[in-house]
């Protein structure tokens, strides 16, 4: 199999930012992706099923992440962005962020080393921190929240593809761990629903669980699970109506928008949670 550690989906991922950067009309610029990507990460999408075709979800997923945290920045004094398993996520390095924001990347120590030494001399656009750390680690994450939410005004917490490899435990316990930092305002997470998860896991769930990556966490209750543990829905984006802004629509959308309309009002709901980024608060 390609994929032979949860890490390895930093690669896959790399390769649809190098996607979309290449093409004329790309909605963002990611000069580094192919890069970190490398041969592992087109190997990846060369060999998983539906390796292409599906790229539009994780390419309109990286836009809306874009977006959200340039926004937070930009108007709501945001001054910490903590992004827990960050993978080979550039942004840093790519969006126009104020040089007097804090911005941390959380991850395994092989995949923060390979990022960091492939990007070389690259400089990043703000004040940069990479922390090796194991997120299931309740002590070790306690103790780095502590001392980053201790120096800070306003953190945003970013969790770009980590919640779906979680049991709904971790995310709980993640969620209330996160939580007692009184400076850790808001949260931009992806979900998915019970129907997207077992969709993803036909398609590549063999694939991503010989890597030790299952598919875990979709709540039925959607963002109203997050509740329990002090953070509720500030804003929901879902993936099919911001691809059809974006126009990277997967192919035959149009059918299945001109079907849901024939839909009841709660089916059509459903599909338009069936998968989104949204933006926590803390309560």
């Amino acid at each position: 199999m390609a994929i032979e550690h949860v890490s390895d989906t930093a690669r896959w991922v790399a390769v649809y930012r190098a996607m979309e950067s290449e093409r004329p009309d790309a909605l963002f610029h990611d000069p580094f992706a192919r890069t970190l990507a490398g041969e592992k990460g087109d190997e990846i999408v060369r060999t998983i099923r539906d390796g292409k075709t599906m790229a539009w979800a994780m390419i309109v997923r990286t836009q809306l992440f874009d977006e959200i945290i340039l926004a937070e920045v930009g108007t709501d004094g945001i001054d910490l962005v903590l992004n827990l398993a960050a993978g080979l996520d550039a942004r840093p390095w790519r969006l126009a962020l104020p040089p007097t924001l804090h911005w941390v990347d959380v991850d395994l120590p092989e995949i923060l080393r390979y990022k960091l030494e492939t990007l070389g001399d690259a400089k990043p656009r703000c004040s940069y921190e990479a922390v090796e750390a194991d997120l299931t680690d309740a002590t070790a994450r306690r103790e780095l929240f502590a001392r980053l939410g201790a120096r800070s005004k306003r953190g945003l917490i970013v969790t770009e593809r980590l919640l779906i490899y979680l049991s709904d435990t971790d995310v709980g316990a993640l969620a209330s761990d996160l939580r007692a930092e009184p400076s850790f305002t808001r949260w931009v997470i992806d979900l998915a629903s019970p129907r997207l998860l077992k969709m993803m896991s036909k398609s590549w769930g063999k694939a991503v669980a010989s890597g030790n990556a299952p598919f875990k966490f979709a709540p039925a209750n959607g963002t109203d699970f997050f509740q329990e543990f002090g953070w509720d829905e500030r804003a929901y984006h879902s993936t099919m109506e911001e691809a059809e802004r974006l126009d990277r629509e997967m192919k035959m959308m149009w059918l299945w928008r001109f079907l849901g309309r024939f839909y009841p009002a709660k089916m059509r709901d459903e599909f338009r949670r069936m998968s989104g980024t949204v933006v926590l608060e803390r309560i």
